[in-house]
């Protein structure tokens, strides 16, 4: 929300290319979270609400950039930037709720545990080829 808010209103956009790179680097970030990978590589756990917020930051900007595009009247930005935030809120935590009901019947399944590191590396991979194919779209752009 703060850096969606603060990027249109100051005119700050990113190349999108590279703020859909790190979108995917985000999935990629927390499949291997997801599988336990840090624990085991660096031994630690990193701290998941700095990566959310880092992550939210960059999510932000590539809203903002997209708004940008846009060209919208300055006439009642705020008010509208406002109401299109309270929007996409709500419609994360329909999204949220949505899935986490669905992961709740899916943890209580005999599978869970044989399905859940495939469904990660399923998730991981389609971070890796959203960033490949970014990468390359702001090489050739």
């Amino acid at each position: 929300s703060t850096t969606m808010l603060l990027g249109v209103y100051f005119n700050v956009g990113i190349n999108s290319y590279i703020i859909d790179a790190i979108i995917g680097l985000s999935v990629v970030y927390k499949a291997l979270d997801n599988m336990g990978a840090y624990q085991r590589w660096l031994g630690f756990q990193p701290n998941t609400k700095v990566a959310t917020l880092i992550f939210g930051f960059f999510h932000g900007f590539g809203l903002s950039t997209k708004i940008i595009e846009y060209n919208i009247s300055p006439d009642g930005l705020v008010p509208n930037l406002l109401a299109f935030n309270v929007g996409v809120e709500i419609g994360q935590l329909l999204a949220l709720g949505a899935i986490l009901i669905a992961m709740s019947y899916w943890r209580r399944t005999e599978s869970f545990w044989r399905h859940a590191y495939t469904a990660n590396v399923v998730m991981m991979s389609a971070g890796f080829i959203l960033m490949g194919y970014q990468i390359t779209g702001y090489i050739v752009s």
